[in-house]
């Protein structure tokens, strides 16, 4: 685990382009808000992992957004009822239930689709954030951090000098 955040801390500062991490961060939301329990989940998975992304990124992000996903279940069940009760789309929703398969994705269940949905809106704005974020970060925040005392006593301990010797961070860019 602290090889993953030494390396988040590493790609946020890098010469990594902001649009890498902002997408990894991104897809790794929409992997988090959706539940486990369907092969829509790991179809996405799949695909996901074959992008090249940045995937310390990727699966910090899933990991806190699985984590923040039951606090957006009722939401997720609204928008989820919603789309699954328009009239107009019962037909193709019958249709894709006679598919083979296609029933084992589960988006007949409100918080599948709710946050599937939910993470497909969001992408483009989190995406946008994401990117905001990791200039500010690297433009204002990364130097200061590095010059906090405490930082810079941590960097004395033979332990965190070991741990970046092992991740391959240096401190001092």
């Amino acid at each position: 685990m602290i090889k993953a955040l030494t390396t988040l801390i590493k790609s946020l500062s890098s010469n990594t382009n902001p649009g890498a991490l902002a997408h990894a961060f991104c897809c790794g939301m929409l992997l988090g808000f959706l539940p486990k329990n369907n092969i829509l989940w790991y179809i996405l998975f799949i695909l996901i992992f074959f992008m090249r992304i940045q995937r310390t990124v990727f699966s910090l992000s899933t990991l806190t957004f699985s984590l923040l996903s039951p606090l957006f279940d009722p939401l997720f069940h609204n928008i989820g009822f919603w789309i699954l009760s328009l009239e107009k789309a019962s037909p193709f929703y019958s249709f894709l239930l006679n598919i083979p398969f296609v029933a084992f994705t589960k988006f007949n269940n409100t918080i599948v689709a709710g946050s599937f949905v939910f993470g497909i809106i969001a992408y483009i704005p989190l995406f946008v954030l994401s990117i905001l974020f990791i200039k500010l970060w690297r433009k204002y925040f990364a130097e200061k951090i590095r010059n906090i005392r405490i930082v810079k006593i941590m960097k004395g301990i033979p332990f965190v000098q070991k741990i970046s010797e092992i991740t391959g961070y240096n401190y001092e860019k």
